[in-house]
């Protein structure tokens, strides 16, 4: 299956990647910070490499994606389940879903050798946010982290 080592590599291969945050302290001024690739990321890799399709199924309460890839005349598929975000539970689950199946095919693989990132945030919350915002070293609010934290390493 020479064809099959030859998209697995091609799909392994790192790409560009945001970073959002993980967490806040709540006894410091700071966030751990991960990176990541969102779904349309994923797609564009997958389009990019092979012919591809993908199928959602529930077992037990759980939502499941499967991704499929053409291999020759044959296809040879992984899945995974998805958890629900804190935004749009449904859609994230699915999103989710969709993430890890790919990551199964090597897609993204590379994001969990990165390291996580702290960052400095605000003492205080916004109105009506439960959350402090990233700051600068300057006390500075971060409107683009990925910038933010792409410039500091």
């Amino acid at each position: 299956m020479q064809e099959l080592n030859e998209i697995l590599n091609e799909l392994k291969k790192e790409m560009p990647y945001k970073w959002r945050v993980q967490s806040f302290s709540r006894n410091y001024p700071t966030a751990q910070c991960v990176a990541y690739i969102d779904a349309r990321d994923v797609m564009d890799r997958l389009d990019a490499c092979c012919e591809w399709k993908d199928r959602y199924y529930e077992v037990c309460g759980n939502l499941y994606c499967e991704i499929a890839i053409k291999v020759g005349d044959e296809w040879v598929s992984r899945s995974d389940c998805g958890t629900e975000s804190k935004v749009e539970a449904d859609k994230g689950q699915a999103s989710d879903a969709f993430k890890r199946a790919a990551v199964k095919f090597g897609v993204g693989r590379f994001l969990y050798s990165l390291k996580i990132m702290r960052v400095r945030t605000s003492n205080k919350q916004e109105q009506g946010k439960p959350y402090p915002f990233v700051v600068d070293n300057s006390g500075n609010r971060v409107n683009d982290l990925t910038t933010y934290i792409n410039n500091l390493k």
